[in-house]
């Protein structure tokens, strides 16, 4: 398996764990820069590597009434502002080609969401983009599919290459994790990262927007450890109940704390078993 090199860590097999986390959409700078101040603290001297994510547009919300966040050049100057502030790698969604590029100038990784990673343009641009490219695997899509996604990115010559697994559809407003995913992901030679938030979702659960079952993200999470994952992605916001978006489903960060000294002990003891 490769190495996802990302500032001055890597990710894969035999690294520290990583967590990508923040707000599902930047709400304000001031609340931006907050979250990424908090989730520094937390994280603290534990052998965790922060990635700091939040979206500049959630261009695929359930009603036309949600929020959508600031835009791409506002969102843009906000990440960098918290990548400079906190001295912290960040990530954030891509809709098209050219916010792909866009936010590869700014961003250490750009993320593929899992509605478009079937999408050629955009994968083909977000890896001549040169940052690293994380791409959810649909909700749509069996594991092994992902490996033509694979082989789109490596075209561009970026071998940068994260792939995430966040659910699977099962029925009407559900979706079920499948942690065997991670390990066949994992065969094609790059690291696996699990959604622990949004594989909790209840896709367009609550009519005009997706609902969620938060207590079992550590569930999920834990699982996703000891099956192999390389790296979680659980966004979090300080009051969940009046997030903007994805309410339902985003961890508390005040339950953040406790729930990594569990992970961290965990990814440990799946790190050593393996030896």
């Amino acid at each position: 398996m490769q190495k996802v090199p990302v500032k001055d860590f890597f990710i894969g097999e035999g690294e520290p764990l990583v967590l990508i986390s923040g707000p599902c959409v930047i709400e304000s700078e001031e609340h931006c820069l907050r979250v990424a101040e908090l989730l520094k603290q937390i994280v603290g001297e534990r052998r965790i590597n922060l990635i700091f994510k939040s979206s500049y547009d959630k261009a695929n919300r359930t009603s036309i009434q949600s929020f959508r966040g600031p835009g791409l050049e506002e969102g843009l100057r906000i990440l960098e502002k918290v990548k400079n502030e906190f001295d912290l790698p960040v990530v954030t969604d891509v809709h098209s080609p050219e916010h792909a590029l866009a936010a590869g100038s700014v961003c250490d990784m750009v993320q593929i969401p899992a509605f478009l990673c079937r999408q050629t343009d955009i994968v083909i641009a977000a890896g001549q983009s040169g940052a690293v490219v994380s791409v959810k695997k649909g909700q749509f899509m069996a594991p092994w599919d992902m490996e033509n996604v694979v082989e789109k990115i490596r075209s561009t010559g970026n071998e940068k290459i994260l792939l995430m697994e966040r659910g699977a559809t099962f029925g009407y407003n559900n979706l079920v994790s499948d942690m065997r995913s991670i390990p066949i992901m994992q065969g094609f030679g790059y690291p696996v990262c699990f959604d622990a938030t949004h594989s909790v979702q209840l896709p367009g659960g609550q009519g005009q927007a997706s609902g969620g079952q938060r207590e079992f993200i550590p569930v999920l999470a834990k699982a996703a450890i000891a099956a192999g994952a390389n790296c979680l992605f659980m966004e979090s916001h300080p009051e969940p109940a009046k997030a903007k978006s994805d309410a339902a489903c985003v961890m508390d960060l005040q339950k953040l704390s406790g729930l990594l000294v569990q992970l961290e002990q965990l990814y440990a003891l799946c790190q050593h078993w393996g030896e």
